[in-house]
């Protein structure tokens, strides 16, 4: 009885639109976060160049974030041709 897997339901399409679209506010709110934080520190350490410093890293932050979530659909997308795509071959 353990070893059953229960039945893969069909992702509803808002639920995919959600997913997908996740990954276009990524960056841009990485970059803003990285920029306010840099604010912070300027701010802090009365200085003026950290927020530079903070867009970068948000940038960086947000393409690593987003080429995770890309590459992990990607494959979560192959696991189900696979398994659905059984013909009997």
């Amino acid at each position: 009885m353990k070893d059953e897997k229960p039945e893969k339901r069909e992702e509803s399409p808002w639920v995919m639109v959600a997913r997908y679209s996740e990954i276009g506010f990524m960056i841009p709110a990485a970059v803003i976060v990285g920029y306010l934080l840099g604010l912070l520190a300027d701010y802090l350490l009365h200085t003026h160049w950290m927020y530079l410093f903070g867009i970068v890293f948000g940038a960086v932050a947000g393409f690593v974030s987003m080429i995770r979530r890309a590459l992990q659909a990607s494959a979560e997308e192959d696991k189900n041709e696979k398994d659905g795509g059984n013909d009997g071959r």
